[in-house]
């Protein structure tokens, strides 16, 4: 095992009386442990965030955005390091941690896109009304697994550029590189700002419940969010959820067929299919259905699966154990009723979680994986002969994330789009957006707006001055 890095709370290092073994998903095996914060330790993480929170908030928002800014550098001076860590923890490629790597740094140079305008409500002889925008406090931010670095900086940027401090708690199956992140930003912001604590689930809840602080933001499963949900109510916690998606897109006749094919692959398949945006079903018309699936499966055979760290591979594992047996038992399901499985890039057996691309062919809408989300490297296709219908279809689902169109008619696109009950839709593309664009799901998806000024918002409170004037002597 590699050495263990450290908590950061109060700007230093804490460990722990107890350890989480962390599993690299390609081997099935720990690789590292990392602490598991105790109750005392996350109220010494919020009190030393609320210590330093008027402190922070008091600098000129200029100053705080510099200071974000700042921190993008930390990661590319540090990239070959931390690649390896979100690589053995992850299960993705070594490339595809640089990629996420360098995004997120991309992502903190983003700061200076961000403002917090003051609003002129009015202003009369008598009244001048201003409308600010004023932090919130201490913000708890819980990360996923699947983009650990990448959702770190998405709630750093807005959390600390509004003015507020930070109490971070990694996924317990990702939180090597984000410890140590942590480790590395710990001179480059007053002590407090930012703490960044690990542990299991039970972390999760005492930060949901703490009364110390004022806000969560949450990206994850659907069924965790609702639990965050009604254990911030008590404290009337501001929440901003991000979670699961059902993702369609539509592939009308008129496309070309090979370049389609491998984008809505990649659309699909990115990072194993563990992508919240990911394409989780995809409808062809009838009149290209078979030409289509045997592209995208012809194009799947080209794509190498395995330990991420090795040269040559695409595609790794999933990234634990749980997601593992989830995604395997949806496949299981298919085949037990009989639908018809196409794999491609079979793994040969040993350990590590992974499992060879697979795609459901034509399966009933009411098949579970047609219904659920799999987040995995599994795939349903199925034909519509019918515009309405598929849009119907489409939005046949409690969950409301994002959606793609694809046609060489933009004006058909378009008006398809515009009819899909979801936060993001793209035309002729997929999981490319421009990083001040906000990200808002529908229906089960989410609570608020992430990224861009409108998520910048979500992490302050309006507050309204009116000055009243004194009458002029005529």
């Amino acid at each position: 095992m590699i050495d263990s890095p450290t908590m950061t709370i109060n700007g230093v290092g804490a460990t722990a009386e107890k350890t989480l073994a962390v599993i690299n998903p390609a081997k099935a095996e720990p690789f590292i442990v990392v602490p598991d914060c105790s109750a005392a330790q996350l109220d010494d993480a919020i009190r030393a965030a609320r210590s330093a929170q008027q402190a922070w908030a008091a600098r000129p928002v200029e100053e705080r955005k510099q200071a974000v800014v700042s921190l993008a550098a930390i990661l590319i001076d540090n990239i070959e390091e931390l690649q390896r860590l979100l690589t053995a923890e992850q299960g993705k490629t070594l490339a595809d941690a640089a990629g996420e790597i360098t995004y997120a740094a991309y992502w903190f140079q983003s700061a200076t896109n961000l403002d917090l305008p003051v609003e002129i409500v009015e202003d009369l002889p008598e009244r001048r009304t201003e409308t600010h925008r004023v932090p919130l406090g201490v913000v708890g931010a819980i990360l996923p697994w699947n983009y650990p670095v990448l959702l770190l900086a998405w709630k750093m940027v807005p959390g600390l550029v509004a003015g507020n401090c930070m109490v971070i708690k990694p996924s317990p199956f990702t939180p090597v590189t984000t410890l140590r992140i942590g480790e590395l930003m710990r001179d480059a912001l007053p002590a407090g700002v930012i703490n960044i604590v690990s542990g299991g689930d039970g972390l999760g809840q005492w930060m949901t419940e703490h009364r110390g602080i004022d806000k969560i933001s949450f990206t994850g499963s659907s069924a965790t969010g609702k639990r965050i949900v009604k254990s911030a109510a008590d404290s009337m916690k501001r929440v901003t959820l991000e979670m699961g998606g059902n993702d369609a897109a539509i592939v009308f006749p008129d496309v070309d067929i090979p370049a389609v094919a491998e984008g809505l692959f990649w659309g699909a398949f990115s990072n194993s299919g563990q992508v919240c945006v990911a394409a989780k079903r995809i409808y062809v018309h009838e009149d290209i259905y078979d030409a289509f699936r045997e592209a995208f499966i012809d194009y799947a055979g080209t794509i190498k699966i395995g330990d991420g760290a090795q040269q040559g591979v695409r595609l790794g594992p999933i990234q634990n154990k749980p997601q593992f047996d989830r995604v395997r038992d949806l496949i299981d399901d298919s085949r037990a009723l009989g639908q018809t499985i196409r794999t491609v890039g079979d793994v040969a057996a040993g350990p590590g979680y992974f499992i060879p691309l697979t795609i459901i062919d034509n399966p009933p809408d009411d098949s579970r994986i047609v219904a659920e989300e799999p987040f995995g490297p599994v795939v349903p296709l199925m034909k519509f002969s019918n515009e309405d219908d598929v849009i119907r279809r489409a939005n046949d689902s409690p969950f409301g994330l994002a959606g793609s169109v694809w046609s060489a008619d933009l004006n058909r696109a378009a008006a398809v789009a515009r009819k899909l009950e979801c936060g993001t839709v793209w035309i002729n593309g997929i999981h490319d957006s421009p990083i001040d664009s906000p990200i808002a799901g529908h229906k089960q998806s989410g609570l608020g707006v992430e990224n861009g000024q409108h998520g910048l918002l979500e992490y302050t409170n309006a507050q309204t001055l009116i000055l009243c004037r004194p009458a002029v002597a005529p």
